[in-house]
């Protein structure tokens, strides 16, 4: 009964540390960029678009292709990288608990 009663509390604990890590993550701001830094965009946690730069040398007619695929560049690697310090936040948080390999957390 001891055991039982010894998982709830770390259930418990983690069930607090996993919901701040929730609110870091959601306040988290992270900058993707692409084309040497001639793009950049900034995504919260969550993956919503916060903010986009574009260095005025890209606006030419004939270039709007172009930096269409650098502003999707820049979005996918800033949403990696917010998943990216997702990933190891949740690590640092469940380091230690029977979790099944490759479950995704937070839910």
């Amino acid at each position: 009964m001891r055991d039982i009663m010894g998982m709830m509390g770390k259930v418990k604990e983690m069930q607090a540390k996993m919901e701040k890590m929730q609110a870091d993550i959601a306040a988290l701001e992270v900058e993707g960029k692409s084309g040497g830094g001639l793009v950049t965009v900034k995504l919260n946690g969550k993956g919503n678009l916060l903010g986009l730069k574009i260095d005025p040398s890209l606006f030419k007619e004939d270039d709007v292709e172009i930096l269409e695929d650098l502003i999707v560049a820049a979005h996918n690697d800033a949403k990696e990288r917010a998943e990216a310090i997702t990933a190891e936040k949740t690590k640092e948080i469940t380091a230690g608990l029977p979790i099944p390999p490759g479950m995704k957390l937070p839910f």
